[in-house]
């Protein structure tokens, strides 16, 4: 993987001005093309436009030198049409799906990853481990500084249940490693919720109304 800045240089060219001034030009429907550094999604109104598309992206990056990771890319129906088929893709840390609001129109959804999610957990263990040894009130204050960043990117609109599974599970890893502080377990769950109480976890909070 090449580093976001040389990303964003290199396939400047290699990707985004091709499409815009070859591909675009030569599909018969609506296209839509969103990348961020190497990762990227490609939208086509049409079928066939996807599939020759595809063919020549192989080719187009091989000209750079570079290739196609084959074990994340996919061609498939993500339309609201068939929202029913139950699609769905990963990109940027977000699971997008479609489903039904209210009223039981069709929406496109947004919710974290669920193997983004796993990869936070795993690097909130690897964090409690290094730091909950700190004095508490350093350590929360550290703590909600980490959470606030993550609901700032995670927090959109219909993400909400997803902020709460993390904080839940970010708590009790919490609970865990502030009962490793000594030999003797430090709190029983009524006992740590008064600190929680009095410290305060920063609660979940949607960010961006999507």
């Amino acid at each position: 993987m090449i580093s976001p800045i040389l990303a964003n240089i290199y396939l400047h060219y290699a990707l985004d001005v091709w499409f815009e001034e070859i591909v675009r030009t030569r599909c018969y429907g609506q296209v839509y093309l969103c990348r961020y550094a190497d990762d990227f999604v490609c939208l086509f109104q049409s079928a066939k436009d996807a599939e020759r598309f595809y063919k020549a992206l192989i080719q187009r990056l091989a000209c750079f030198g570079l290739e196609v990771a084959e074990e994340k890319t996919q061609i498939m129906v993500f339309s609201h049409v068939k929202a029913k088929a139950k699609t769905k893709f990963d990109f940027l840390g977000f699971e997008f799906r479609w489903g039904v609001n209210y009223w039981g129109k069709p929406v496109l959804k947004r919710r974290t990853s669920r193997n983004k999610l796993r990869v936070s957990i795993a690097n909130f263990k690897i964090w409690f481990r290094k730091y909950s040894g700190l004095p508490k009130k350093i350590l929360f204050a550290k703590l909600n500084r980490k959470l606030i960043g993550y609901y700032n990117y995670y927090g959109v609109t219909g993400n909400f249940k997803s902020l709460s599974s993390f904080v839940y599970q970010v708590t009790e890893l919490l609970f865990k490693w502030l009962n490793r502080r000594s030999q003797r377990k430090s709190y029983n769950w009524e006992g740590f919720k008064e600190l929680i109480k009095h410290f305060e976890i920063a609660k979940p909070r949607i960010y961006h109304a999507l």
